[in-house]
């Protein structure tokens, strides 16, 4: 290219190219952080004992299906669903803290304000119709007010 730029392309065409250019690779490095989070939560769940994967599993395809603009990724060493960088929701295994059920629990960011006295951990100890309806249900509303904010 000569030192005018004289390549057919206005500064305005130009900066526009550069900027797509920035897009685009800031769309793939994004689409690789999203890859390395669900492989990273997939994982930690293969690690779970039969019970506790079988529900870690189940939210994980309720999340991905019905809140995909949420993000795996591990927090603390459990699945983690993240909105804007932050952890909206995860799952926690019974296994891992020696507890007699596996959480779903939701942090600060889903602000699921109720009052004075809210739950924001829910125990789950087994997997149903009814029960698949109540966590859409709460991650929806999580994700609708963490928006809102």
């Amino acid at each position: 290219m000569s030192p005018t730029h004289d390549d057919g392309f206005s500064a305005q065409e130009r900066a526009a190219m550069r900027e797509l250019a920035r897009e685009r690779k800031a769309h793939a490095k994004a689409a690789r952080q999203r890859e390395v989070g669900e492989a990273d939560v997939l994982a930690k769940i293969a690690e779970m004992n039969d019970g506790d994967r079988r529900l870690a599993e189940h939210v994980h395809r309720v999340v991905t299906t019905h809140a995909p603009d949420l993000w795996p990724r591990t927090w603390y060493g459990m699945p983690a669903y993240a909105s804007d960088g932050k952890v909206l929701c995860f799952f926690q295994s019974a296994q891992k803290f020696e507890s007699r059920y596996c959480t779903m629990g939701f942090t600060d960011v889903a602000r699921l304000d109720d009052g004075a006295l809210w739950p924001t951990s829910f125990a789950v100890v087994d997997w149903d119709d009814a029960v698949e309806a109540q966590l859409v249900a709460l991650i929806q509303r999580a994700l609708q007010q963490a928006r809102a904010r």
